[in-house]
Order: structure tokens, then C-alpha cells, then sequence
């Protein structure tokens, strides 16, 4: 095994360690900490979707016009298929708003589509020392894991994402192929 490839497996694993170990800091109450309640407690996988996605608006409200038209113009490029345009849309909105942790896990999406899988990982591990309980961020986490072949990492991050968001369908059938490839889950 290569010094590269352990020290890979080094910072995937500490990554990890660091969003799991995260999670159940909260410092004061705020409107996406009683989203993110009730979307752990949701039974019906209807009121989790409604739940999601009042979560996920929140999380893409930067509170700048200016930041909310970058992350537009880069989730535009994104679904265009244009991912260098996204990058550089992406980029302007990680210089101008630091501190917003949809445009770290949208960049990150945008070099993992680029397969720039290095690049993807630091932003990820950005946008969840900004909100350690993005799932889609951690999803996102998942789906670099398993294009670099770490499934029983992707697996972890598949689970932890299903820890906060039980009804993720996405991620239920990514954690479904995860289990048959690497052989099953425990009974």
C-alpha cells in the first residue's frame, strides 16, 4: 500500500470521524435545528419530503442577493452540463460568502462531476464544518466514496445520512447497490 494511498484513507477516515463527532453539537436553537427534528421523527416518507425541503430552501438562503444569483448560475451550469462554467460561478460564490455551506457542497458537486474527487472532498469537509448535518452534503460525500472505490466508507456516509434523513430515498437505493457490491449487510 502507497504512502499516497494511506494518507487518503487518513483523511477520508478523520473526514468521517469529524461529521459523525459533530452532529450532536448545537449551540442555540434555531429554525433548522426544529426542521431537522422533525425530520428524524417523521413515520410518513410524504412529511419527510415536505420536511426536506423546507430544509433544503433554508440551506440555500445565503442571505445575499448576490450569493443567492452565484449559486443559481452555478446550479444552472450544473444542469446544463456545463461543469467549468459551474466551477467558476461556484468559486465566485465560496470567495464572496465564506461562510455558506450550499455553496461549498454545490462546488463540490461540480469538481465531482469534473471528477476532481481531491478538490470535492475539501469542499465537502467545508460545507459540513459549516452544517455537519447537510445530508445531501454527506450524500454527496457517499457518492465521491464510491466513485473512488471506498465503499465501506461510502457506506458509513450512506448510513449517517440516513441517521438524519430516514426516508432519503437517493441515498436508500445508493446504500442498497453499496451493500450488494461490497457482499451485504450484517442480519
Amino acid at each position: 500500500m502507497s504512502i499516497k494511498h494511506i494518507f487518503h484513507n487518513s483523511i477520508v477516515a478523520a473526514l468521517l470521524a469529524t461529521v459523525m463527532f459533530s452532529l450532536p453539537l448545537a449551540a442555540e436553537e434555531t429554525r433548522l435545528d426544529g426542521l431537522f427534528e422533525q425530520l428524524s421523527e417523521a413515520e410518513e416518507k410524504d412529511e419527510a419530503r415536505r420536511v426536506a425541503k423546507e430544509i433544503e430552501l433554508e440551506l440555500t438562503r445565503s442571505g445575499s442577493a448576490s450569493a443567492d444569483l452565484l449559486l443559481k448560475r452555478g446550479t444552472d451550469a450544473l444542469d446544463a452540463g456545463d461543469v467549468t462554467k459551474a466551477i467558476e460561478h461556484l468559486t465566485a460564490l465560496t470567495d464572496h460568502a465564506p461562510d455558506f455551506a450550499e455553496g461549498w457542497h454545490m462546488r463540490a458537486v461540480a469538481y465531482s462531476e469534473a471528477e476532481l474527487f481531491g478538490p470535492a472532498m475539501a469542499d465537502i469537509e467545508r460545507a459540513l464544518a459549516l452544517e455537519p448535518r447537510h445530508y445531501n452534503a454527506i450524500a454527496s460525500l457517499g457518492g465521491v466514496l464510491a466513485q473512488i472505490d471506498r465503499l465501506d466508507m461510502a457506506k458509513e456516509a450512506f448510513e449517517l445520512v440516513l441517521a438524519i434523513h430516514p426516508h432519503h430515498e437517493d441515498v436508500s437505493e445508493a446504500l442498497e447497490h453499496i451493500e450488494r457490491e461490497i457482499g451485504g449487510s450484517e442480519l
